[in-house]
Protein backbone atom coordinates (compact mmCIF):
# COMPACT_ATOMS: atom_id res chain seq x y z
CA UNK A 1 0.00 0.00 0.00
CA UNK A 2 1.25 3.58 -1.32
CA UNK A 3 0.02 6.84 0.10
CA UNK A 4 -0.27 10.33 -2.05
CA UNK A 5 -1.23 13.71 -1.48
CA UNK A 6 -2.20 14.88 -5.04
CA UNK A 7 -5.42 14.03 -6.13
CA UNK A 8 -5.58 12.93 -10.22
CA UNK A 9 -8.76 13.01 -12.45
CA UNK A 10 -9.22 9.51 -11.64
CA UNK A 11 -9.76 10.10 -7.83
CA UNK A 12 -13.36 11.83 -8.82
CA UNK A 13 -14.45 8.21 -9.14
CA UNK A 14 -12.51 6.53 -6.64
CA UNK A 15 -14.32 8.96 -3.99
CA UNK A 16 -17.70 8.43 -5.49
CA UNK A 17 -17.39 4.75 -5.41
CA UNK A 18 -15.88 4.63 -1.78
CA UNK A 19 -18.53 7.54 -0.58
CA UNK A 20 -21.92 5.69 -2.03
CA UNK A 21 -20.32 2.08 -0.86
CA UNK A 22 -19.84 2.98 2.29
CA UNK A 23 -23.63 3.49 3.02
CA UNK A 24 -22.61 6.40 5.04
CA UNK A 25 -23.46 9.48 3.23
CA UNK A 26 -26.59 10.38 1.32
CA UNK A 27 -26.16 11.86 -2.65
CA UNK A 28 -25.69 15.27 -1.70
CA UNK A 29 -23.06 13.97 0.85
CA UNK A 30 -21.74 12.67 -1.96
CA UNK A 31 -21.71 15.19 -4.39
CA UNK A 32 -19.59 17.41 -1.76
CA UNK A 33 -17.14 14.60 -1.84
CA UNK A 34 -16.67 14.69 -5.38
CA UNK A 35 -16.51 18.36 -5.58
CA UNK A 36 -13.84 18.70 -3.27
CA UNK A 37 -11.39 16.76 -5.16
CA UNK A 38 -12.57 18.45 -8.41
CA UNK A 39 -11.62 21.92 -6.89
CA UNK A 40 -8.54 20.46 -5.37
CA UNK A 41 -7.54 19.37 -9.14
CA UNK A 42 -8.63 22.85 -10.91
CA UNK A 43 -7.43 25.28 -8.22
CA UNK A 44 -4.31 23.08 -6.48
CA UNK A 45 -3.38 24.25 -3.06
CA UNK A 46 -5.50 27.38 -3.27
CA UNK A 47 -8.39 25.35 -2.90
CA UNK A 48 -7.16 24.96 0.79
CA UNK A 49 -8.37 21.52 0.14
CA UNK A 50 -5.64 18.46 0.79
CA UNK A 51 -5.62 14.84 0.62
CA UNK A 52 -4.26 11.31 1.40
CA UNK A 53 -4.72 8.88 -0.47
CA UNK A 54 -3.80 4.93 0.39
CA UNK A 55 -3.70 3.12 -2.50
CA UNK A 56 -2.77 -0.58 -3.95
CA UNK A 57 -1.76 -0.07 -7.73
CA UNK A 58 -4.10 2.03 -9.66
CA UNK A 59 -6.76 0.95 -6.76
CA UNK A 60 -7.92 3.82 -3.84
CA UNK A 61 -8.63 1.78 -1.02
CA UNK A 62 -9.13 5.16 1.31
CA UNK A 63 -8.90 8.50 1.17
CA UNK A 64 -8.83 11.80 3.82
CA UNK A 65 -9.82 15.45 2.85
CA UNK A 66 -8.44 18.19 5.37
CA UNK A 67 -7.83 21.52 5.48
CA UNK A 68 -6.90 24.92 7.35
CA UNK A 69 -9.95 26.88 9.62
CA UNK A 70 -10.51 30.12 8.23
CA UNK A 71 -9.41 32.83 10.99
CA UNK A 72 -7.43 30.31 13.21
CA UNK A 73 -4.04 29.86 13.57
CA UNK A 74 -3.64 26.44 13.81
CA UNK A 75 -6.90 24.74 13.49
CA UNK A 76 -7.80 22.21 11.09
CA UNK A 77 -11.26 20.01 9.92
CA UNK A 78 -10.87 16.43 8.81
CA UNK A 79 -13.84 17.09 6.84
CA UNK A 80 -13.70 13.10 5.13
CA UNK A 81 -12.29 9.88 5.98
CA UNK A 82 -13.49 6.83 4.00
CA UNK A 83 -12.16 3.17 3.06
CA UNK A 84 -13.84 1.10 0.97
CA UNK A 85 -16.06 -1.77 2.80
CA UNK A 86 -14.01 -4.44 0.42
CA UNK A 87 -10.84 -2.92 2.86
CA UNK A 88 -12.19 -2.25 5.70
CA UNK A 89 -10.95 -3.28 9.44
CA UNK A 90 -7.38 -3.85 8.03
CA UNK A 91 -5.62 -0.49 9.35
CA UNK A 92 -5.81 1.65 6.37
CA UNK A 93 -8.28 3.95 8.15
CA UNK A 94 -5.77 4.26 10.95
CA UNK A 95 -2.91 4.51 8.79
CA UNK A 96 -4.72 7.17 6.62
CA UNK A 97 -5.67 9.37 10.28
CA UNK A 98 -2.31 9.29 10.87
CA UNK A 99 -0.48 10.53 7.49
CA UNK A 100 -2.89 13.16 8.06
CA UNK A 101 -1.97 14.23 10.97
CA UNK A 102 1.50 13.94 10.59
CA UNK A 103 0.53 16.62 7.49
CA UNK A 104 -1.44 18.77 9.62
CA UNK A 105 1.48 19.02 11.65
CA UNK A 106 4.11 19.36 9.55
CA UNK A 107 2.09 22.20 7.85
CA UNK A 108 1.84 23.67 11.73
CA UNK A 109 -1.27 22.36 12.83
CA UNK A 110 -1.90 21.84 15.90
CA UNK A 111 -5.68 20.85 16.83
CA UNK A 112 -7.93 18.51 14.45
CA UNK A 113 -11.46 18.97 14.47
CA UNK A 114 -13.73 16.14 12.96
CA UNK A 115 -17.59 16.53 13.24
CA UNK A 116 -20.34 13.39 12.66
CA UNK A 117 -23.50 12.26 13.40
CA UNK A 118 -25.15 11.37 16.57
CA UNK A 119 -26.94 8.55 14.61
CA UNK A 120 -26.52 4.77 15.57
CA UNK A 121 -25.36 3.95 12.23
CA UNK A 122 -22.12 6.09 13.34
CA UNK A 123 -21.19 4.50 16.58
CA UNK A 124 -17.92 2.76 14.92
CA UNK A 125 -17.11 6.13 13.45
CA UNK A 126 -17.06 7.64 17.18
CA UNK A 127 -15.84 5.26 18.70
CA UNK A 128 -12.68 4.88 15.77
CA UNK A 129 -12.15 8.76 16.35
CA UNK A 130 -12.04 7.81 20.56
CA UNK A 131 -9.57 4.89 19.81
CA UNK A 132 -7.27 7.23 18.21
CA UNK A 133 -7.45 9.70 21.19
CA UNK A 134 -10.00 12.31 20.02
CA UNK A 135 -12.31 14.13 22.76
CA UNK A 136 -15.89 14.69 22.32
CA UNK A 137 -15.81 18.40 22.58
CA UNK A 138 -19.06 19.50 21.80
CA UNK A 139 -22.91 18.51 20.79
CA UNK A 140 -25.36 20.37 19.09
CA UNK A 141 -28.69 19.04 19.37
CA UNK A 142 -30.93 18.90 16.46
CA UNK A 143 -28.09 19.98 14.08
CA UNK A 144 -28.83 17.42 11.25
CA UNK A 145 -32.42 16.46 11.59
CA UNK A 146 -34.20 16.33 14.57
CA UNK A 147 -33.33 13.55 17.05
CA UNK A 148 -29.63 13.98 15.00
CA UNK A 149 -26.80 16.09 16.38
CA UNK A 150 -23.62 17.38 15.06
CA UNK A 151 -20.68 15.61 17.78
CA UNK A 152 -17.60 17.69 17.41
CA UNK A 153 -14.64 15.35 18.24
CA UNK A 154 -11.10 17.26 18.48
CA UNK A 155 -7.67 16.30 19.59
CA UNK A 156 -4.64 18.49 19.85
CA UNK A 157 -0.63 18.40 20.63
Amino acid sequence: MQFREQPIDTDREAVASILKASGFFNEEEQEVGVSLVRERLEQGEKSLYFFQFAQEGDRVLGYTCFGPIPGTQFSYDLYWIAVDPAYQRQGIGAQLLMQTEAEIERRGGKRIYIETSSQPLYVPTRSFYTRHDYILEGQLKDYYAPGDDKLLYVKGW
